[in-house]
């Protein structure tokens, strides 16, 4: 499993750096864009949608609402930020108190908060810098890369049982040791004090995690240990966005305050 896992890290990586340093601007971001929809497909099963019709209807919903925002990026974005910020912030006591039942209004709902935000804060970051994305999504990895092998590990204390099982406080820990280090090799990337940049970049972690654990409680709700299989070893879409559906809207947010974007 783990050079499954390792291999798909390696393709996936250098298909990426491809999308965002190789090919055209707007080849990239329609490469977003399907990345993103094919979440939505994956988000549809959430929905207990047994027709392939209504399934479509979800998605072109969430694909209209994305064009949209794309069209308004500029006017649209930061109230986008906000929102999701307040989302995620409620998203995290949520866990806590899991399960709990969710109302098919709320699944519907909830895929806009996870997967618009996702989508327009990848698209800004990409027009501003693309190594600015590419420094977000580092965060991301490094955070999840830390926690997996520090768990592998060390792990003892469960994160959310009942939500994710294999989840540890140790491999929490331990991924937020990675980011530490890794801010400090950002350092040089952006114009950022260290004293600012640490905590911007645990902040954006530990978002990513509250992202993962989210993602996870619909999968659960909906009786699925995978959102797909598209990735051997790793899942679906929504198993390798999920952390980044979290962290990327206020990475977008606070590199906007800070001026960077």
């Amino acid at each position: 499993m783990l050079k499954q896992r390792v291999i798909t890290s390696i393709v996936a990586l250098a298909a990426f750096m491809v999308v965002l340093f190789e090919v055209p601007a707007v080849v990239a971001q329609v490469v977003i864009a399907i990345l993103i929809i094919g979440g939505a497909w994956e988000w549809s099963r959430f929905l207990g949608a047994s027709g392939r019709a209504s399934r479509i209807i979800y998605v072109a919903l969430l694909a209209a609402l994305m064009g949209l925002a794309a069209w308004q990026l500029a006017a649209s974005s930061m109230f986008i930020f906000q929102l999701a910020l307040v989302w995620w912030l409620a998203a995290l006591v949520w866990v806590f108190f899991f399960p709990t039942p969710i109302p098919l209004a709320l699944r519907w709902l909830c895929g806009a908060l996870v997967l618009v935000p996702l989508f327009v804060a990848l698209i800004a970051l990409y027009r501003s810098d693309p190594a600015l994305l590419l420094f977000a999504l580092l965060i991301v990895w490094a955070a999840d890369t830390g926690a997996y092998f520090a768990g592998r590990q060390f792990g003892r204390v469960k994160l959310a049982p009942r939500i994710s099982p294999n989840k540890t406080w140790e491999g929490v820990i331990g991924g937020l040791l990675v980011v530490v280090l890794m801010s400090f090799a950002g350092a040089a990337w952006v114009d950022i004090e260290l004293a600012v940049l640490i905590p911007f970049c645990l902040a954006v972690a530990c978002m990513s995690i509250v992202g993962d654990l989210t993602v996870s409680m619909f999968k659960r709700n909906a009786g699925l240990k995978d959102s797909g299989t598209l990735f051997p070893g790793h899942g679906g879409v929504l198993d390798r966005i999920d952390s980044v559906a979290a962290a990327a809207p206020l990475f977008a947010l606070g590199v906007s305050w800070m001026g960077l974007q």
